[in-house]
């Protein structure tokens, strides 16, 4: 039996909506059709403010969350026409929304009536419209009841790495490198563990606008114009998250332009040169993710828009010489579309009654079914 699901996704470095449709025919697995929008520079700023406290933002984030709706139905329009697909021939939407916090549990920590529960997650979205706007049944929430678990909420894209990537000989990586960087370990025994490395793009991205009014580094053209600064980039790696074991997740909440701003005043290098800071940046990716995966990985998968940096890549390649490092299109899936059909799927499981999140991943007391159903 052939189906179709469409995966939505936004994601922290807040550079565009993706969408894709997601193909099943039996076991096999297929995005037939992906579409891009660049985010709206209004609406990139409205996003970006609200990752921080500020003045009336219930109000604000509630009529961020409607136009980034009104964007995701624009891509579903778009990938309906592209494919000639009927509305019918989609089971679902799966819509991430676009996280502006992210607070989950400390490690073991579980929910009690007797006692303040402090986690959560925050995702903006309005499934509700972006049904009425489709006509098309809208999974969203994902996060959440992961969080509520005692889980880390994040990452959840590994039991799809798993589905699509996994070798049953050889010990795969897949690194996605958005705005964070998360990594799935697929070794041959079957088993999966995953975590947030720690900053992917976000960083060079914050840095690259500041400096050059760009919002990202084309390739890492700019960055491979400077020289990595040994000093700083050893005095960021002593970051604590860098030393924590998973399960662990992170966000914009940890690493930002502030964190970016002590660690060169920490280091009495306050006014480097702007390009020897961005390669420097770029190597903290690089190592912060060397250093998170075991020596026995053979084969590293990426995919984000990490993926286009070619310094990003080397660097990886480098930092890694015992293993093959190349894009995710090597493994039949494109880089950018690898998120977006992650939540396809998701949303597939959540149809199915399927738990959607790995507890070795993100720490949740047990398996559970993800995201919640607006049906139409």
């Amino acid at each position: 039996m052939v189906t179709h699901h469409i995966g939505l996704m936004s994601g922290t470095s807040l550079d565009g909506l993706d969408g894709v449709i997601l193909r099943r025919d039996g076991q096999a697995l297929t995005v037939t059709h992906a579409v891009h929008l660049d985010m709206p520079a209004d609406l990139r700023s409205k996003l970006l403010a609200l990752n921080s406290p500020g003045h009336n933002e219930l109000h604000l984030a509630s009529l961020a969350a409607n136009e980034l709706v009104r964007g995701y139905a624009r891509l579903v329009n778009r990938l309906l026409s592209d494919a000639g697909l009927p509305r019918s021939a989609i089971r679902a939407i799966g819509a991430h929304g676009q996280t502006v916090r992210h607070q989950p549990a400390l490690p073991g920590a579980r929910a009690s009536v007797d006692a303040p529960w402090v986690a959560y997650t925050t995702q903006l979205n309005n499934p509700a419209l972006l049904a009425e706007l489709t006509g098309l049944t809208v999974v969203a929430d994902f996060r959440s009841r992961d969080v509520a678990a005692g889980g880390q909420g994040a990452p959840l894209v590994p039991a799809f790495h798993r589905a699509v990537f996994s070798q049953p000989d050889t010990h795969v990586a897949v690194v996605n490198i958005g705005g964070m960087a998360n990594v799935t370990l697929l070794p041959p025994d079957g088993s999966i563990t995953g975590f947030d490395t720690g900053p992917g793009n976000v960083l060079m991205d914050l840095w690259c606008e500041r400096h050059t009014g760009q919002r990202f580094d084309a390739g890492g053209a700019w960055g491979a114009q400077g020289k990595v600064q040994a000093e700083l980039l050893g005095h960021m790696l002593q970051d604590p998250y860098f030393s924590l074991t998973g399960p662990k997740s992170t966000g914009r909440e940890l690493f930002n332009a502030r964190w970016i701003d002590q660690h060169l005043a920490a280091c009495g290098t306050p006014h480097v040169v702007a390009p020897d800071v961005q390669a420097t940046l770029c190597a903290l990716t690089a190592h912060s993710v060397a250093l998170a995966l075991p020596g026995d990985v053979k084969s590293v998968v990426v995919c984000g828009g990490g993926a286009f940096n070619a310094q990003l890549m080397t660097g990886l390649q480098h930092a890694l010489p015992a293993a093959s490092v190349a894009p995710s299109d090597s493994a039949g899936l494109p880089a950018m579309d690898v998120e977006a059909a992650a939540f396809a799927w998701l949303a597939e499981q959540t149809l199915l009654g399927t738990p959607g999140n790995v507890v070795a991943v993100t720490g949740a007391a047990g398996a559970r079914i993800l995201g919640a159903i607006y049906p139409v």
